[in-house]
């Protein structure tokens, strides 16, 4: 069996930032590696906020950015349902983190992610049985 990554929308964002260019190279190998592997998981919120930061924060072209989107799509993607809403509330109480975080959490779990590639929580959390890895800490 594969081991599943989730990939947070900020690892995605870095493969697009000149302003961190030792993170750019970091997140372009991290996802080059589970495209490679096929480990990838992303969900269509973090397909939703990579869009919107990419445009709006970087100024990146709307139509690139949509390229890139349909590069992802090789990896697995995790539509977001009410089922995992409800369950990210839960996560959110349950762990004390932000609904949006607690939302990543649950569609890692819904693919069997053993971990999530982020660096908005504890590099080494567990979280429902899912590691949270900050790429950039090492």
């Amino acid at each position: 069996m594969i081991e599943k990554y989730f990939v947070d929308t900020n690892i995605l964002v870095y493969t697009l930032d000149n302003n961190f260019p030792k993170k750019k190279v970091q997140s372009r190998e991290i996802i080059l590696k589970l495209l490679t592997e096929n480990s990838g998981v992303l969900s269509t919120q973090v397909f939703q906020e990579f869009y919107y930061a990419s445009v709006q924060k970087l100024h990146s072209d709307p139509n690139s950015v949509k390229s890139l989107l349909k590069l992802f799509e090789k990896f697995e993607v995790i539509q977001i349902s009410t089922a995992l809403i409800y369950e990210a509330i839960d996560c959110r109480i349950t762990n004390t983190i932000s609904f949006w975080d607690a939302l990543i959490v649950a569609a890692a779990g819904s693919a069997n992610c053993s971990k999530i590639y982020s660096e908005d929580l504890n590099n080494g959390q567990m979280i429902k049985g899912i590691e949270i890895v900050n790429p950039f800490t090492v």
